[in-house]
C-alpha cells in the first residue's frame, strides 16, 4: 500500500502535513444522524456482517476472550455493548455453539433504528435484544462474564467513555473481563481501508455509508498512546491485528 499518506482527507489526493496526527472529534459520521436515510441505514446495518467480517476481528475476540471460558455446565453471559446489527453476537452464538460453549448473550443499543433492524432478522437462541444504555443495567444489578463493544469507543466524547468504563467495572462479574475494541487511527489504516473498499464502493457497498463512514470512523478512532493516556488504573490497552486496540480489565475474583 506504498504510501499511507497519499491518501486524503477525502479519499482523493495528496496528505496534508499532520493529517490524522490528531483525532478528529469534530466530524461525525452520517448514520448518525436523525435524518439519515432509512433505506441506507438499513443497507448498512445489512452490509455491516460482511465488512466486520473482515475488519473487526471477531474470531479472534471470540477464541481470546470467551472460548477458554468453556467448561462442563457454566453458563457464559455476555453484554454487547452498542450492538447495532448485532452481527457480533450472533456470530458469537454460532461458533460457540460449534465447540459446546453454553453462552447466552445480552445485545444492547440506544438508537431505536438499529434494534428494530436487528429484532427484525430470524431469532437466535441465546440472544436477547434490548434499546438500553449500559447504565441501565448497572442500575438494574447485572452482572456479566464478559462485557465487549465493537467500534463503539470512537463515538464516545471524554465524559461518555469515562461512563462507559465505569459501567463496565460495575458490570463485570468477579472473574470477568471487559473488552472494548476499536480501531487505531494510523495512516496506513486510513489507506488501507480506502483502497481496500474502492473495489466495491459501486456494488457491494453502494447505497450504505459504510465507506464514507468507515473513514470518518478512522480519523475520529484513538491511537494508542491516546487511549493508554484516557484510561482510568486497572484497565491497559492491548493491540490486535487489523489495526485494531482493545480496552481491557479484568475484574477480581
Amino acid at each position: 500500500m506504498g504510501g499511507a499518506s497519499a491518501v486524503g482527507p477525502r479519499g482523493a489526493g495528496p496528505s496534508r502535513d499532520g493529517w490524522l496526527s490528531r483525532r478528529d472529534e469534530q466530524v461525525a459520521e452520517l448514520m448518525d444522524a436523525a435524518d439519515a436515510d432509512p433505506a441506507m441505514l438499513a443497507k448498512t446495518y445489512e452490509r455491516f456482517r460482511l465488512v466486520n467480517a473482515v475488519v473487526s476481528g471477531e474470531r479472534a475476540v471470540y477464541t481470546r476472550w470467551l472460548r477458554p471460558r468453556r467448561s462442563a455446565g457454566r453458563v457464559v453471559r455476555v453484554l454487547d455493548i452498542g450492538s447495532g446489527s448485532a452481527d457480533l453476537p450472533r456470530r458469537l452464538l454460532r461458533w460457540a455453539t460449534r465447540d459446546r460453549l453454553r453462552l447466552v448473550v445480552t445485545a444492547i443499543d440506544p438508537d431505536a433504528r438499529a434494534m428494530t433492524w436487528a429484532a427484525a432478522r430470524p431469532s437466535t437462541p441465546g440472544l436477547t435484544l434490548r434499546r438500553a444504555m449500559s447504565g441501565d443495567l448497572v442500575a438494574e444489578g447485572e452482572r456479566f462474564d464478559v462485557v465487549l463493544s465493537n467500534h463503539v469507543l470512537h463515538h464516545l466524547d471524554g465524559r461518555e467513555l469515562g461512563a462507559l468504563l465505569r459501567d463496565s467495572e460495575s458490570l463485570l462479574a468477579p472473574g470477568g473481563v471487559a473488552v472494548h475494541g476499536d480501531i487505531e487511527r494510523s495512516r496506513p489504516g486510513y489507506a488501507g481501508f480506502w483502497l481496500g473498499t474502492l473495489p466495491f464502493a459501486g456494488n457491494l457497498l453502494a447505497g450504505s455509508y459504510i465507506r464514507p463512514d468507515g473513514l470518518t470512523s478512522i480519523r475520529r478512532s484513538h491511537t494508542a498512546a491516546e487511549l493508554a493516556l484516557v484510561l482510568p488504573a486497572g484497565w491497559m490497552v492491548r493491540r490486535a491485528i487489523p489495526s485494531r486496540l482493545e480496552a481491557v480489565r479484568r475484574a477480581d475474583v
